[in-house]
């Protein structure tokens, strides 16, 4: 009686090999650009963070104005340049992260620059404010 022997032949195993280096070499490709992807969205969500407490700045400065409420209770910021925007995030600017200046006029909005740590840049919208007492 003759032995019967099981297990994979060369062939195969070099057709799985073959399979798997086919799907490395398309997968490996775009998980690299989801650092970059990452990085982008990073640089958005601190602009968008800015822009959103600029809007909440001018909506207490007009208040102010307009005898609704004092700066002794709602103090709010000065803002006469781009570069103020990292004051307006509770924790303030991220570090590596930079604002293009540019100057700001009261009741003025200005777009302004964000650049963050891998060079990713993102637009914001700031409104300047002036009256104020920066908290």
């Amino acid at each position: 009686m003759g032995r019967q022997q099981s297990g994979f032949t060369l062939i195969e195993l070099i057709a799985v090999i073959v399979i798997l280096g086919i799907l490395a070499a398309t997968a490996v490709p775009r998980f690299v650009n989801l650092q970059d992807e990452a990085a982008l969205a990073a640089v958005r969500g601190v602009a968008g963070s800015i822009e959103s407490g600029a809007a909440l700045n001018h909506a207490v400065d007009i208040a102010v104005e307009a005898g609704l409420t004092s700066t002794a209770t709602d103090p709010f910021f000065n803002i006469d340049n781009c570069s103020d925007g990292g004051r307006l995030l509770t924790s303030g600017l991220p570090a590596g992260y930079a604002i293009t200046a540019a100057a700001v006029v009261d009741k003025a909005a200005v777009t302004c620059t964000l650049t963050g740590v891998s060079g990713q840049t993102a637009n914001f919208v700031i409104i300047g404010a002036a009256g104020g007492i920066d908290p």
